[in-house]
């Protein structure tokens, strides 16, 4: 498929060179992911002329289908779901990559049959015998499909040509399971071919929060205990379980988001700079972030980490039923649907600053930032005036609307000194004139060229199960400490008391 020209908006803004040909094969295809994110990623990268020279896309379920039906399905999800419009004659050309190929994922014939299909791709689009396996299945199907891909062969590229695989979370429930699945995809991949999706690095902000802190030397001069007071990482939203309660039952928030999302946004936060901007570079100092994390465990977790459930309540004025009465919940369930937490970074940076980690589901916002509250000034310049002196508090803002602000104070016009809280605010859409990608775009794109830095490496991975799992290990020697607070309202007041210990406030959103 040709890439069309580019015609940004503004010069400069890429400059990345194209990855290599290859085929994308995605165990799962007819599911949700696939509908929502990856075929509409696929395209808008096409629209943007970022898509390798010569691309197939084969899509990999049990359902019967035809190359035709398959390619119209993704159509209308592209066109519901895609942040671009789709343009008649562009997704022509794209889809005419896509194919599908029909077989139970314990298959070995499917697995054989799709190496001839992979072979003729490579005659006829010219892919190289480059392969790229993103497993868009079930957690429950990793191991067969790993399996059977070892077995066949096609865990090594052909003629000369790479195999790499997108491992999608949640990676393991705990650290064993997490270990096991660890080794099961060592078993069939590399660790230099395993990439570990989180979306939530694949987020432009959160990429930026490198360049924030260590291309501006007056950021990085004052990112350490000496002028920051605490952090704050939170991400809500209005939504409940959304017909995902067979899974979110027996996972909860902390394993949900924190063991994986939020803790990655930490680690963004707190590591040290890097020795360069290579993978391991980078993923080394997230580790070490991890490895500085105060255990939690026993006693400490009820002091330092505070659990919810949502109860009844409103959401933009509409009644929502609690947790419990939610479809296929458990009626006693003790599920946490949020979950906030005091984490302290154990080395010479962060020493008495803590971090608050929340998480939240049926809150009155959708939102995930990053808030670094600095220390206050010395109370005696503008103590006879009577005037109060806010903060300074940066927050990078994650979704939905990706940016940085900076609060600080500034006088009012007029004759009388009059102190007022101003915010400088930077938008990424305003400022560089082109809509922000969305993180499956650059996630693939990644992938496709070999670039690891954004995805989960193994020991990143069983480090943060490790933090959690301690946590859950207290958890589960009672059930009493479980708070419960209303749909529509901003969590449990337990949670209030947690930062207020510190002289804190949660901010709202």
């Amino acid at each position: 498929m040709a890439n069309p020209p580019t015609n940004p908006l503004r010069e400069g803004l890429t400059n990345r060179a194209l990855p290599e040909p290859c085929t994308l094969v995605i165990f799962g295809a007819t599911g949700d992911l696939t509908h929502r994110k990856l075929v509409p990623a696929l395209y808008n990268l096409a629209a943007d002329g970022m898509l390798p020279p010569a691309l197939g896309v084969v899509g990999f379920a049990r359902r019967d289908k035809s190359d035709e039906s398959f390619r119209a399905e993704l159509e209308a999800a592209a066109r519901k779901f895609s942040r671009q419009p789709l343009n008649d004659g562009l997704w022509e050309s794209f889809a005419s990559s896509v194919s599908y190929h029909r077989s139970a994922f314990d298959d070995p014939d499917g697995y054989r049959s799709l190496a001839a299909v992979l072979d003729k791709l490579d005659a006829s689009r010219g892919t190289r015998g480059n392969r790229l396996f993103y497993l868009a299945a079930a957690p429950d199907q990793f191991q067969v499909i790993l399996e059977n891909l070892g077995r066949s062969g096609l865990n090594k590229g052909s003629n000369g040509g790479w195999a790499r695989v997108i491992v999608e979370k949640p990676f393991g429930v705990d650290l064993p399971s997490a270990r096991q699945l660890n080794d099961l995809v060592e078993g069939a991949f590399p660790e230099a071919d395993t990439y570990r999706i989180d979306h939530y690095l694949g987020k432009e902000t959160a990429q930026n929060i490198m360049v924030l802190r260590f291309a501006n030397a007056l950021f990085e001069a004052m990112w350490n205990a000496r002028y920051i007071d605490h952090v704050q990482i939170t991400a809500c939203e209005p939504l409940g379980v959304e017909g995902r309660a067979g899974y979110y039952d027996k996972s909860g928030a902390l394993r949900d988001m924190v063991q994986n999302h939020l803790l990655q946004l930490l680690c963004l936060v707190a590591m040290e700079p890097p020795t360069g901007l290579d993978a391991d570079a980078i993923r080394d100092e997230k580790v070490k972030v991890l490895r500085s994390l105060r255990p939690l465990a026993g006693d400490d977790v009820f002091r330092h980490v505070v659990r919810g459930q949502y109860g009844a309540g409103s959401i933009n004025g509409k009644r929502v039923a609690a947790y419990r009465d939610e479809a296929n919940v458990d009626p006693e369930s003790g599920t946490e649907t949020y979950v906030a937490l005091e984490v302290n970074v154990d080395n010479w940076r962060w020493a008495g600053v803590p971090f608050f980690v929340r998480m939240g589901k049926r809150l009155p916002k959708s939102g995930t930032e990053i808030a670094i509250h600095f220390k206050s000034v010395p109370p005696v310049l503008f103590k006879a005036t009577g005037e109060a002196v806010d903060d300074n508090v940066l927050v990078i803002r994650i979704q939905p609307d990706e940016g940085i602000s900076l609060r600080m104070s500034a006088k009012m016009p007029g004759a009388s000194l009059r102190i007022e809280p101003v915010k400088m605010d930077f938008h990424y859409g305003t400022s560089f004139g082109k809509a922000t990608p969305e993180a499956y775009e650059r996630l693939l794109l990644d992938a496709m060229s070999g670039d690891p830095t954004l995805f989960a490496r193994r020991d990143e991975v069983e480090e943060a199960w490790r933090f959690v799992d301690a946590i859950r290990a207290a958890w589960a020697t009672r059930s009493d400490d479980l708070a419960f607070y209303s749909a529509g309202s901003w969590g449990p007041t337990e949670a209030e008391d947690l930062a207020k210990r510190h002289g804190a406030t949660w901010r709202r959103l």
